[in-house]
């Protein structure tokens, strides 16, 4: 039997349901049992495998979820960690970060304003409420950051976005395309509410952000806040955000 703390993160216990069915779902064809145990420090889920196939199973979930780091000892300087932002909203100097350190005690990693208007917005002395508006940031998002400074001693971890989350913000603007990012659901409830509300053709892609947290390409054309409406009543658990390339083209004058 195999025990892992998971780099997924869940607020509700029908959350964690959810992550049962995905996992059933992803061991599909594997001799192998997971069994979610539920959630440690902030959210961060536990599970258990066993079976024939269990580190077939264990390599294919830390390739797809990845572990969270839990301690300093497992993070290093220069490293790229995935988190979820926190707090957002309670602080215009630095975004807070969950990149799983819980022990002794929680530790986000903190992305300071300069960093951010540097690395999005071509160092415009933008608000961090106003960067947050044009990228989508919200509560609960996945990021990649790369740890720039790591102080076990006093339990700070200074980062920046990692150039991987960069280049997709890149693409994205380039693309033209609203992307409407979903926060909470399943594949399989997405997919459901789309075909649901006849949004098929509207969507041209669903891009996983993590376990649950999406992100619905529309096609040209297409506005992404005009879809939650039409979606959200069958993801009443869901959170919503918007990425408007055509927004933050013109915030940029590019």
């Amino acid at each position: 039997m195999t025990a892992l703390t998971l780099l997924i993160k869940i607020n509700t216990d029908s959350q964690l349901k959810q992550v049962g069915k995905a996992l059933t779902l992803l061991f599909k064809g594997l001799e192998v049992e997971a069994k979610v145990l539920g959630t440690v420090a902030d959210g961060w889920i536990r599970v258990d495998l066993a079976g024939e196939d269990e580190a077939i199973a264990t390599n294919y979930l830390i390739k797809e979820a990845g572990l969270c780091p839990s301690s300093f000892e497992d993070v290093s300087n220069f490293s790229t960690l995935k988190g979820y932002i926190k707090n957002i909203g309670k602080s215009e100097g630095a975004l807070s970060v969950d990149v799983g350190i819980f022990q002794p005690k929680i530790v986000y990693a903190k992305m300071v304003l300069s960093s951010l208007q540097t690395q999005l917005v071509n160092g415009k002395k933008a608000a961090l409420s106003k960067i947050a508006e044009l990228f989508g940031l919200c509560e609960g998002l996945p990021v990649n950051v790369k740890v720039t400074n790591l102080n076990e001693k006093e339990s700070h971890i200074d980062a920046e976005l990692s150039s991987g989350q960069i280049e997709t913000y890149i693409a994205w603007c380039e693309s033209l395309l609203d992307r409407l990012l979903v926060l909470g659901s399943s594949l399989r409830e997405i997919k459901n509410a789309l075909q649901h509300a006849k949004l098929e053709r509207d969507v041209i892609d669903v891009e996983p952000l993590g376990l649950l947290e999406h992100a619905l390409t529309c096609k040209l054309g297409t506005d992404a806040a005009g879809l939650i409406p039409k979606i959200g009543r069958d993801l009443k658990n869901a959170k919503f955000a918007v990425f408007n390339p055509k927004h933050l083209r013109s915030f940029l004058n590019v």
